[in-house]
């Protein structure tokens, strides 16, 4: 994370820029809020969302976080001109300690999140789409990686597909161009739901009030470990989940979640975070 804890002990006062920012019953909702721009990031919107992100991260308070856009396009990537000429504008949240890269700050969010996608993603938006635990798509909704048709490449994109899909099939999205309806988004993994488009709300609501039945500490320690797994090598890898798994039951979620068992009782979650960075 590119803010510390007591960087984002509270959001800004004042709001942010080019997000709107919830936290409401443990879902932090951000929405993207520069429509006119087709959301597209520019680096004040990059520092806002490296914050919020942070914020999910650090507060026990969040559970989950919900990623949703205003307007028609959900994120059309990075904003080129922005990020070739700076930008001058006051900042609505303190300089973040390094860059900002997209990929690095939805890996280490270590909390479900679910992408609220209701209209075209391109390029950069796809970071914040593979990123995330579930994307909930309309059935309008259109996905293209336009890079090479500007002589550029989607190096970043590239990685996170790798996790999600055969590396040819990223490879082919990346080196096309073509664009994917949400169908077929779905059918290469890169969403997992498709609804109408008034069925949205419902549907992102339905998952996250489901999500939210379950222990928050475990589900941070899951996401965190896997992240952690990834740059393990193979004879490492049982060793360290077997010190996780020693690691969780010693938390008042997991000693919570057996006694309501033994007891025949629901749970009653405290949250809290698994310090496994």
């Amino acid at each position: 994370m590119l803010y510390t804890a007591t960087q984002t002990a509270q959001l800004p006062s004042e709001g942010f820029r080019y997000l709107r920012v919830v936290l409401n019953d443990h879902v932090l909702t951000i929405n993207l809020n520069r429509p006119e721009k087709k959301n597209a990031l520019n680096p004040p919107m990059l520092a806002e969302l490296a914050f919020a992100l942070a914020f999910a991260h650090h507060s026990a308070d969040v559970w989950l976080v919900v990623l949703a856009a205003a307007g028609d396009t959900f994120c059309a990537g990075m904003d080129l001109k922005s990020l070739s000429l700076g930008d001058a504008e006051i900042a609505t949240v303190p300089e973040p300690s390094g860059p900002v890269r997209l990929g690095e700050l939805m890996a280490g969010l270590h909390k479900p999140c679910i992408a609220r996608v209701q209209g075209a993603v391109y390029a950069g938006g796809f970071l914040l789409v593979g990123g995330s635990t579930y994307v909930v798509a309309a059935d309008s909704a259109m996905f293209s990686l336009p890079e090479v048709k500007r002589g550029l490449f989607p190096f970043q994109v590239l990685a996170v597909l790798l996790d999600i899909m055969p590396a040819r099939t990223a490879l082919d999205l990346c080196l096309r161009a073509r664009v994917l309806s949400a169908t077929e988004a779905q059918s290469i993994g890169l969403v997992t739901n498709v609804v109408p488009a008034d069925e949205l709300d419902y549907t992102v609501t339905s998952l996250a009030n489901e999500l939210k039945q379950f222990s928050p500490t475990a589900m941070q320690a899951g996401l965190g470990t896997y992240q952690q797994l990834k740059r393990l090598p193979s004879e490492e890898q049982q060793a360290f989940l077997y010190e996780q798994f020693v690691q969780l039951q010693q938390t008042p979620d997991a000693k919570e979640g057996m006694a309501a068992f033994l007891e025949k009782r629901k749970p009653k979650w405290g949250g809290g975070l698994m310090n496994n960075e």
